[in-house]
This record gives C-alpha cells, structure tokens and sequence, in this order.
C-alpha cells in the first residue's frame, strides 16, 4: 500500500480509496486462513494464481460456479451481522460444482457497498473465509467496489464465483440411474439463500418490525431473524467422502425453486423421483412462514428446501454404507424416496 496514493478529488465524489486499501489489510488474516497448496501469491495483484496438481488424473475437467446471496443480505444488513453472510455466496457456488463431482480449488468473491467502512468488509470477507475452509477452497482474490449514489452508505451486495476440478470419468452421471434406486436427504440449517424476497413480505422485513428480534417459541427461543440469517449448510467435504466410497447416480443442490425445479435436475428423461413428504424433516421456520404467510403447501415446496438442502441418488443396496458415511461426516442424512419409471413429472410428492 502506497501511503501517496489518495485523491481527495475522488473522495469528495464519494470513493475513498484509502479505505479500500484498510480492509484489504484487515481481511488478509481472513484470507490466509484458507490457503492450500495450490496458492501461488499474496493477495493485492492484479489476479490470483493458483497452481494445478494434476497428479492421478487422467482427464482433468474444470467445473465452475458463480452466484450471490439474494435478498438475505437486506437482513444481515438490518441486524448489522456481516460475519456469516460471506458463509452463504461460498456454499452457493461450491454446494453447485459438488453436484457435478468437481472438488472445489478456488474462490473469488466480489462485494459492490454504497461506502467502504473496511471493518465491515472485512467482517464480510472473514465470513467467505470460513465458507472457503469449510469446503476446502483458496480465496485467492476479489474486488470491493464503492458505489456512491448507485445504493444507500449502508447497502451491500455480494457474489461469488467458485472453480473446482474432477477427473472427467468421475463426474457424476445421471444416465445410470434406475427404477429403484433411492433418494437421500441431507438436511439443511434453515431458510439457506433462496426465497429470502417471500420471506421479506411474510415478515414484512423492510420494516424492521420488533417481532423480528422477539424470541420465538416455534423457533425453539431463537428470533426469526436468527433462524433466518442461519448459514448456507455446506456439503462439499462429507459428499466428496461418499463418492470415494459408494456408487452416487445423481445429486440436487436444492435451492430456488425447491423440490420442483431441482431434484429434476438429476433425473433423466423415463425416470421420476417419488419423495415421501411424510419423511421430510421440515424445519420450524418453515412451519412459521407458510403459517405466517398463509402460503400453500406446493409453493413452499416449490419456493424453499423445506430442510432438504441437497438429495442424493444411490443404488438401494448401497443405502446403508450412504447413511454410515454421511453421517460419520456429521450430516443429518435419511431416506425421502425412490426412483421409478414415468415419462410425466420428474418428481412426485406423495
């Protein structure tokens, strides 16, 4: 950091750049806690390098992924929390290229804020960090740009974008799935990223009611805005132990859309996924928001996870060795379905 670098004529726009240069030194014991073997440099050049190792690999196939943390982080911002949100735009794109088979290597993450108050970056990035070691991925760069005018001082938005590698004969392949084969369950840890633009309405969030910091029976004590700002579960590290292990046919990152539009996602054509709604865990915050919101059971399992946050597709005499693994990885993992033949829906709440 340079101390002649400053503008006063671009801080009286509105940037200061010597903030910027602040939470870039404040996040950096953040972002060495994620460094592996692939690291290449220090962050603060114009691009992270991260070196390959191939070793063992017969056809290398990198698998990418990018996406935000939607509305939910109106919440953060209302509760003035920012440590975890970092948590959810890492598991959304890591939890994604896990479906796929792919190991993840790297991160990036890319923060647009109305003004740069670096400890709070800082606490932003602090959060991708611990997304970052919980899956096992470098964040090897990203950007913090200051946008006076285009949101409020206090606004932020956040995204990431996730690179992972896995041997082209491993990634996961849904055309060997069958009639018969049974779908597994791993729960989630509440409401995740998505549907946070219904939540806002149910709760009427944009208000910052007092109801949202109340304790709340249904929630066990906790308020709704800590149930909700509950992180993004990520399953990279007990998924990646299943597949060394047991025959995986498919795997759904279930996220917008629910059930409907992503369990489909795994099951090829002539096949259906016949989920028994009377096994799902449904988490008490869905409970209070299709309660609250008098929303009808379809959208909830259209709109939320409902306490699902990935389902995976194994063979049925494979079941028991799934549920041993996941759950020695910590997963709360059971049995929702099987896989049968229809040339209709892909997927059937019975």
């Amino acid at each position: 950091m340079s101390v002649k670098s400053k503008s006063d004529s671009y801080a009286a726009a509105g940037v200061d750049i010597t903030a910027g240069y602040k939470a870039v030194e404040l996040m950096k014991a953040h972002i060495k806690r994620t460094r592996n073997e692939g690291c290449l440099d220090d962050v603060g050049g114009f691009g992270g390098c991260f070196g390959l190792n191939l070793a063992g690999m017969e056809e290398p196939v990198l698998v990418s992924g990018t996406d935000g943390c939607g509305t939910k982080v109106k919440l953060a911002i209302l509760m003035d929390k920012h440590d975890t949100i970092g948590i959810d735009a890492v598991a959304m794109c890591v939890n994604d290229i896990i479906c796929v088979g792919a190991k993840p290597l790297f991160f990036l993450d890319y923060i647009a804020c109305g003004k740069n108050y670096p400890e709070k970056i800082a606490a932003i990035v602090g959060g991708v960090a611990e997304g970052c070691v919980q899956s096992g991925a470098a964040l090897i760069g990203g950007e913090t740009a200051e946008h006076p005018g285009l949101m409020p001082q206090e606004d932020y938005d956040l995204a990431g974008f996730a690179v992972g590698v896995v041997d082209k004969k491993k990634i996961i392949d849904n055309s060997k799935m069958a009639a018969g084969d049974v779908v597994i369950a791993l729960a989630s840890t509440g409401v995740h990223s998505n549907g946070f633009s219904l939540v806002r309405k149910v709760f009427d969030i944009d208000s910052n009611p007092p109801s949202l910091y109340t304790p709340c029976e249904e929630l066990g004590g906790r308020s709704v805005a800590e149930a909700l700002l509950t992180p993004t579960k990520i399953y990279v590290k007990s998924v990646l132990a299943l597949l060394e292990s047991v025959t995986v046919k498919g795997i759904s990152h279930i996220t917008g859309g629910g059930f409907y539009e992503n369990i489909p996602r795994s099951i090829p054509d002539g096949l259906c996924a016949v989920i028994d709604k009377s096994a799902v865990k449904v988490l008490p915050i869905f409970d209070l928001i299709a309660k609250t919101g008098n929303i009808p059971e379809r959208d909830m399992y259209n709109t939320y996870n409902m306490g699902v946050g990935m389902s995976i597709v194994v063979p049925a005499d494979e079941v028991d060795t799934a549920l041993e693994i996941l759950r020695a990885n910590g997963e709360d993992a059971y049995v929702i379905g099987t896989i049968a033949k229809s040339d209709e829906d892909k997927v059937v709440l019975r």
